[in-house]
C-alpha cells in the first residue's frame, strides 16, 4: 500500500480523536463579491435556506427577522414548512410550525393543525401526536386532522388502531377523499398484507370515492409484488379508462419494474417506452428512475441516451443524478466509464458528497480492485478531503473478503477514527469478527494497539463476546490481571463460556 496513504491516515486519526462538532460549523457563508448588479431584496425564505444543517435552530432566526421590522406572511411560513418536510428535516419543520402557532400572530387552519400533528408524530412519537389531537377544539377536528392522526398510526404500523380510526372516520363522514384509503393500502403494503390492498380499492369505489393515481399505483404494486401479472395488467387497464386519471410516467415505471422482477423483459421495455412518452422533461427524478430500470435490463445505450437528454433538458446534474448513473454503470461492470463519469462529477462544482465516489468504491470492491480503491482514497486525502467512515469501511470489507486481514485491520482503524455516531454507518459485524480473530491469534500486536482499536470500536458498536475475548487474550499474554474485564463482561450480560475458560487456562 502507498506509504503516503497510511502516513496521512495516521495524521487524520490524531485529528479526529479530538474532534468537536458544533452547529455553527455548518452555517453557510452568504457573502458575495462586489458587483454592480442590484442586490435582490432578502426574503424570509432566502434568509432561512442558507442555514442548511438540520441541527441549526430556526426559531431564533425567525425572532431576529421580526425584530428587524420585517413582515411574516403566512404563505411564506407554510412554504418553508412544506419544503423542510420534503427534505425530511422534520425537527426544523416542527420548530417553524410551533413558532407560527405561538408567535406568528396567525390563526391555525385545520390544514395547519394537520401538518403540525403529523410533524409531532414524526419528531416526538405517537403519544404526543395523540395528545395534541385530543387537545384540539372540536371545530378543528376535520377530515384533514383525523387523516393526519391516521397517517401516524400507519407510519407506526399499528394495524388495529389504524383500522379503528378509519372506521370512526367513515362513520363521521370524514373519509370522502382517497387519502385515508391510500393510507390503509400503505399500511397493508408495509405489513406485508399485499393481498388486502385490492379489497381496499374495491371498498373505496363502492363508497363512491374516486381513486387517484396513487390508489391505482399502490394496487398495481400489490399485484406485482405477488407476481400476479394478469391482476396488475387489469388494474392498469382500468386506470387508463378513468376520466379523472392521467396515467403518468411513474405508473408505467412501476409496471416496468414489476415486469423486470417477473423476468418479462420485452414487456418491461414497452412499459419504459410508455413512461418516456409521459416523462416530465425537467424532472431529474424521472430520468434517474428510468436510467436505473434500463440498467437492470442491461440496456446501456438507453441509459446513455436518457443521460444526455437529462443533460440537455435540466439545468445541471446534481449529486443524486451522478449516484444513479454511476450505480447503473457499476451494475453493468463498466468501471472504466464509471471512472470517467466520476471525474466529470469532481469537476462539476457540486458539493462534496462521498456517497457519489462510494458507488465506484463498491464496484472496485466487488471486482477485487482494491488497489484502485486505495488510490482513490489516497487521492482524496492528498486533496485535503477526508473520506468518511463508510468509505474506509468499504475497502476494509473488500480486504476481509479476500482474506487480507492485515489491510482490513488498518482500513477498519481508519474508519473508526473518523466514525460519527448516527451518521448512517456501522462496522460490518462479520468483518469485525474476522479482524478480532486475526489480531488476537495471528498478528503480533502490542496490547496498547489492541486496546486502542477496541476503544475506537466500542464507540461504534456495543461490546460483545468477541471484543471481550480479544481484550482478555491480550491482557493474558501481557500477564495482566483480567478480573475487572470478566466482571465488566458479566455486567453486560455476557457469561463466561468454554472459549473464555480456554483463554483463562492459557495463563498456566
Amino acid at each position: 500500500m502507498d506509504s503516503a496513504l497510511f502516513s496521512l491516515a495516521r495524521g487524520l486519526r490524531r485529528v479526529f480523536q479530538a474532534r468537536l462538532w458544533s452547529p455553527e460549523a455548518f452555517l453557510l457563508r452568504t457573502g458575495r463579491p462586489y458587483c454592480m448588479k442590484k442586490v435582490p431584496r432578502q426574503t424570509l425564505q432566502s434568509m432561512i435556506w442558507p442555514l442548511g444543517h438540520p441541527s441549526v435552530s430556526l426559531a431564533p432566526e425567525l425572532d431576529r427577522w421580526v425584530e428587524k421590522g420585517n413582515r411574516v406572511r403566512l404563505v411564506e411560513l407554510q412554504n418553508i414548512i412544506r419544503v423542510l418536510r420534503k427534505r425530511r428535516r422534520y425537527k426544523q419543520a416542527l420548530e417553524v410550525s410551533e413558532w407560527m402557532k405561538n408567535k406568528g400572530k396567525v390563526s391555525f387552519m385545520p390544514s395547519d393543525h394537520a401538518v403540525h400533528l403529523d410533524l409531532i408524530g414524526e419528531v416526538h412519537g405517537l403519544a404526543y401526536a395523540e395528545s395534541y389531537f385530543n387537545s384540539m377544539y372540536e371545530k378543528d377536528k376535520t377530515e384533514k386532522t383525523y387523516g393526519a392522526l391516521l397517517n401516524c398510526y400507519v407510519r407506526e404500523s399499528l394495524t388495529e388502531k389504524a383500522l379503528s380510526h378509519m372506521h370512526k372516520m367513515k362513520v363521521m363522514g370524514l373519509a370522502s377523499s382517497p387519502l385515508p384509503y391510500n393510507d390503509i393500502m400503505c399500511l397493508y403494503t408495509n405489513t406485508g398484507l399485499h393481498e388486502k390492498v385490492p379489497l381496499v380499492l374495491a371498498e373505496m369505489k363502492d363508497n363512491g370515492v374516486l381513486p387517484d393515481n396513487f390508489s391505482y399505483r399502490i394496487c398495481i404494486n400489490s399485484y406485482g409484488t405477488r407476481s400476479n401479472v394478469d391482476g396488475m395488467e387489469k388494474v392498469l387497464e382500468e386506470m387508463e379508462h378513468q376520466p379523472q386519471i392521467v396515467v403518468d410516467w411513474n405508473t408505467h415505471a412501476v409496471v416496468a419494474n414489476m415486469y423486470i422482477k417477473a423476468g418479462l423483459s420485452d414487456k418491461a421495455v414497452s412499459a419504459l417506452q410508455k413512461a418516456e412518452e409521459k416523462l416530465d422533461q425537467k424532472s431529474g427524478l424521472a430520468y434517474n428512475h428510468l436510467i436505473s430500470l434500463y440498467g437492470h435490463l442491461g440496456m446501456k445505450s438507453d441509459m446513455q441516451r436518457l443521460w444526455e437528454l437529462q443533460r440537455l433538458n435540466c439545468k445541471k446534474f446534481i449529486n443524486k443524478d451522478y449516484t444513479t448513473m454511476l450505480g447503473a454503470l457499476v451494475k453493468l461492470g463498466d468501471l472504466e466509464e464509471a471512472e470517467v463519469l466520476l471525474k466529470e462529477w469532481e469537476s462539476s462544482g457540486n458539493a462534496l458528497d462521498f456517497r457519489v465516489p462510494n458507488v465506484l468504491l463498491i464496484g472496485y470492491r466487488q471486482k477485487g480492485l482494491l488497489e484502485k480503491a486505495e488510490a482513490m482514497l489516497d487521492d482524496f486525502l492528498k486533496k485535503g478531503k477526508t473520506p468518511p467512515a463508510n468509505s474506509w469501511g468499504i475497502v476494509a470489507t473488500g480486504y476481509a473478503e479476500k482474506g487480507e486481514l492485515d489491510k482490513a485491520y488498518e482500513f477498519m482503524k481508519n474508519a473508526l477514527c473518523v466514525f460519527v455516531p448516527n451518521a448512517g454507518w456501522q462496522p460490518n459485524p462479520k468483518v469485525v469478527k474476522s479482524i478480532l480473530h486475526y489480531i488476537s491469534n495471528e498478528r503480533d500486536n502490542d496490547i496498547k494497539d489492541i486496546e486502542t482499536f477496541l476503544g475506537l470500536l466500542k464507540i461504534a458498536m456495543p461490546m460483545d463476546r468477541d471484543m471481550y475475548h480479544a481484550l482478555i487474550k491480550a491482557n493474558v499474554r501481557a500477564r495482566r490481571d483480567v478480573d475487572d474485564l470478566l466482571k465488566s463482561m458479566e455486567a453486560n450480560g455476557i457469561q463466561q463460556n468454554e472459549e473464555t475458560r480456554k483463554i483463562l487456562n492459557s495463563r498456566c
